[in-house]
């Protein structure tokens, strides 16, 4: 458990979530300090930073990361919008996680511990290897020969899905449901899109083992 010296940044354009926050300081007894991210002007050491993502573009977070690495790798915690999902990109250098803005304080309180901890402490089974490709399901990160892949979090979640549950075709409307969580106004065809896309980032060896059912959906290949 964090002693109570602990410090949480939190980064915020509004106040919306700051009673969400500071439930953090009775659950967890942790100190949590305010700035903006426009304005991260911390006075003193934080071991986690919490980010409000509303309003904030993904080259900002990325910048904010740098930051964060530059501090001595500290981990961050975005918390997003629902609607927001589909466009948001990971950076892939960082110790990142995200928590939906309709969380609870307990899977807050969870994510955040997580994060505070060791950062080696996940599982082996967390760790999923294809061929050249490493999918590590605890910091939502994809390596190709290495290398950072840049997916979107819908992207990295269809991804890893379908991965992780090998040689089972599944229909595009089960991938919505299991992946987006929710009926999608624009239809099944943003599934074939994310595919598309996915397979142009991972490269031919690893496009190979996603194959597409005709008259069903999609199949991860072992």
């Amino acid at each position: 458990m964090p002693e109570t010296e602990t410090c949480i940044l939190f980064m915020a354009r509004t106040t919306r979530f700051h009673e969400f926050v500071r439930s953090l300081t009775t659950s967890m007894g942790v100190e949590v300090s305010l700035a903006t991210p426009d304005s991260p002007t911390a006075a003193h050491d934080f071991s986690l930073l919490l980010l409000d993502a509303d309003g904030v573009r993904n080259d900002r977070i990325e910048q904010i990361s740098k930051w964060l690495d530059d501090r001595g790798g500290i981990p961050m915690l975005l918390i997003v919008d629902d609607e927001a999902l589909g466009g948001l990109r990971m950076p892939p250098h960082a110790r990142c996680d995200f928590i939906c803005s309709t969380a609870s304080t307990t899977e807050l309180e969870v994510r955040v511990r997580r994060l505070l901890g060791d950062e080696e402490s996940f599982a082996v089974d967390d760790v999923l290897r294809i061929d050249n490709l490493v999918i590590n399901l605890a910091t939502y990160q994809v390596y190709l020969d290495d290398e950072p892949v840049d997916l979107t979090l819908m992207e990295y979640s269809l991804l890893s899905f379908l991965a992780t549950h090998p040689n089972r075709a599944y229909s595009r409307e089960v991938l919505l449901h299991r992946v987006w969580g929710f009926e999608y106004c624009g239809g099944t065809r943003t599934v074939d899109v994310h595919i598309r896309r996915i397979r142009s980032k991972v490269g031919p060896q690893i496009a190979a083992h996603i194959t597409t059912v005709r008259g069903v959906g999609y199949l991860f290949k072992e």
